[in-house]
């Protein structure tokens, strides 16, 4: 058994060290067992797709903590990228990566919109009302079947050309990619709000959609981000709640 090595990185949710040649995601909560477990099924489903995904090659106990040893990416995250070089050219880079994700089935994943209703009733700082009136409002939206990542932004892509890298697949269902990528804007949004609207932008030209169509989906995106509890980001999300539809 490798020892853990340096940390290579840190998110809400887990921290990961280098394991050998490999690499090893720890959850930080000796209680997310599951959360292991779930990430793992939902790579081994993907990783038969023609996509950039790590392979799991163990899922156990290290340390106290439950993990998956898995592949390691290589190279700098596109956040990164993004700030040491051309912006818009990274930004439409990321947004043809994004489009190659939904071009995927989303079979034997969870549902996006599922997900997205369950939170919303979990949302503390919003009242029985306006959850009624968010969910009556993911209804009304279109339902799809494509292949969503569910946390798709800057951080969690690695290296450049050939040898990219998607990571943090905890999140995978199957949906709408409009509702993917405005989950995309709301976790840019957080960091450089021009970054986000770029981005819908990018996508929306390169996919033969339109921008209105994917901020259809932001107040109860929005919404539903509030139940992961991140107490710095919860005023901002209350304010895209309350947004104007198509708002940016």
């Amino acid at each position: 058994m490798s020892e853990i090595g340096r940390r290579l990185g840190s998110g809400k949710e887990a921290e990961v060290f280098e394991y050998g040649d490999f690499a090893l995601k720890l959850y930080r909560s000796e209680s997310q067992k599951a959360a292991a477990f779930r990430e793992a099924s939902n790579l081994s489903i993907i990783e038969q797709l023609a996509l950039p995904t790590p392979r799991i090659h163990a899922v156990g106990e290290y340390g106290g903590r439950w993990g998956l040893v898995m592949d390691r990416a290589r190279g700098p995250s596109f956040a990164d990228r993004m700030m040491s070089g051309d912006r818009r050219l990274h930004i439409e880079e990321l947004a043809r990566l994004h489009l190659l994700v939904h071009r995927q089935p989303g079979s034997g994943l969870p549902s996006l919109k599922a997900r997205l209703s369950a939170n919303i009733q979990r949302a503390e700082e919003l009242d029985r009302s306006s959850q009624d009136r968010l969910l009556r409002q993911l209804d009304a939206l279109p339902d799809g079947d494509c292949l969503c990542h569910g946390d798709f932004h800057p951080w969690n892509i690695h290296g450049s050309a050939d040898d990219i890298m998607i990571l943090d697949w905890l999140d995978a269902c199957s949906g709408t990619p409009a509702a993917d990528v405005c989950r995309s804007y709301v976790l840019i949004h957080h960091a450089d709000p021009m970054a986000a609207a770029e981005y819908v932008d990018a996508y929306a030209r390169l996919g033969e959609t339109t921008a209105a169509d994917i901020m259809a989906w932001l107040q109860p995106v929005a919404a539903a981000r509030l139940a992961e509890r991140i107490p710095a980001q919860t005023d901002a999300l209350l304010r895209l709640v309350a947004a104007p539809r198509n708002a940016r």
